[in-house]
């Protein structure tokens, strides 16, 4: 077993996890704020995606697919493109609105897609190598793809709960 192996099993668990949080729901209630100050479904599944797809991007020389492949166009969002949502006020999480769950499909799709083919082609030697001399220590492949993974596990997990307070209170509401 490779490395890589392990890997693949932990982000091949993203698509349900995401898919569970956000189909069947509208805009309204992607956008939605848990107790009017939480993140939104949309802006978790966004921001793990736009982190996904940055991250990856960087650590492995390749070209952000929000922006190559039109995604920032198309969502037209009024953030800069380059923005990934670290650090976002309540005024940016707001502005990352959505008109249904399949626009957040569609991009986690693409971005997920492309990060399977790119783990695949990691070699075990291959996570030793530094891509982020920013840190001390400096970030290694291995614990960068680890850190994504976490932090796309935990948005999910956010966006499952959100979507758990936002039904509740539309069903009593």
């Amino acid at each position: 077993m490779q490395a890589s192996d392990i890997l693949l099993e932990g982000y091949g668990r993203l698509p349900a996890l995401v898919g569970a949080a956000v189909e069947g729901l509208d805009g309204g209630a992607l956008v939605e704020r848990p107790g009017g100050t939480g993140n939104s479904i949309a802006w978790l599944v966004w921001h793990l995606t736009r982190v996904q797809d940055n991250h990856f991007a960087e650590a492995f020389g390749e070209d952000e697919l929000w922006l190559r492949d039109g995604w920032a166009e198309r969502w037209g969002l009024s953030l800069d493109t380059l923005d990934t949502g670290y650090g976002h006020s309540s005024g940016q999480v707001d502005a990352v609105g959505v008109e249904s769950s399949l626009q957040l499909i569609e991009y986690f799709n693409a971005v997920h897609s492309r990060s399977l083919t790119l783990i695949r082609r990691v070699k075990d030697e291959d996570l030793e190598r530094v891509v982020d001399d920013n840190w001390d220590p400096p970030v290694t492949l291995l614990v960068r793809l680890v850190s994504v993974l976490d932090d796309c596990l935990q948005h999910a997990g956010q966006a499952a709960y959100a979507r758990g307070l936002i039904s509740s209170t539309r069903s009593t509401g």
